[in-house]
């Protein structure tokens, strides 16, 4: 399976659970939309790492209180809390 970012314009993955990246390592979850906090404990993410989103080929960071709707194909990287509004 690719490890690629979904286009916007692909169609979501079918059935309850959805492959996503992190790290451009592949884990399969449940389909939905979930608080980032929660997602970093589905990912394996310790809770004091900072994640984000690859969208439109950019590293977006993600707050912790944000939500995101998971449809399979999403790629996320961890990496350590800033001060600041970029990642790392």
């Amino acid at each position: 399976m690719s490890t690629q970012p979904r286009d916007e314009d692909d169609h979501p993955q079918t059935g309850p659970e959805v492959i996503v990246t992190i790290e451009g390592v592949e884990k399969k979850i449940h389909r939905g939309s979930r608080r980032v906090a929660e997602l970093k404990a589905l990912l394996g993410v310790s809770a004091d790492l900072a994640l984000a989103q690859v969208i439109d080929g950019q590293i977006t960071p993600l707050r912790d209180e944000d939500h995101v709707t998971i449809k399979g194909g999403e790629a996320f990287f961890k990496g350590p809390r800033t001060g600041g509004s970029s990642y790392a």
